[in-house]
């Protein structure tokens, strides 16, 4: 399995809305997105930065999707 990118919240959202996510609810540092199947996540938006890699993993758990999946998406 490749390692996990280094990948900042925006872009990620970015991502997830190509693959069918819609932001349901955003903050100024969150954003909530829910797929039509159900699934549900919350991702951090601080200044740019990448976020961590226990953060990230935690995500993609959240919303089933591998990092080869992940990998794809990119």
């Amino acid at each position: 399995m490749p390692k996990l990118p280094a990948i900042s919240g925006k872009k990620l959202v970015q991502i997830l809305e190509r693959s069918g996510f819609v932001v349901k609810r955003s903050s100024s540092s969150h954003f909530l997105l829910e797929h039509a199947d159900g699934r549900v996540t919350t991702i951090p938006l601080h200044a740019n930065k990448d976020l961590p890699k226990g953060t990230l993993k935690a995500i993609l758990r959240d919303i089933e999707i591998t990092n080869d999946q992940l990998q794809k998406l990119l």
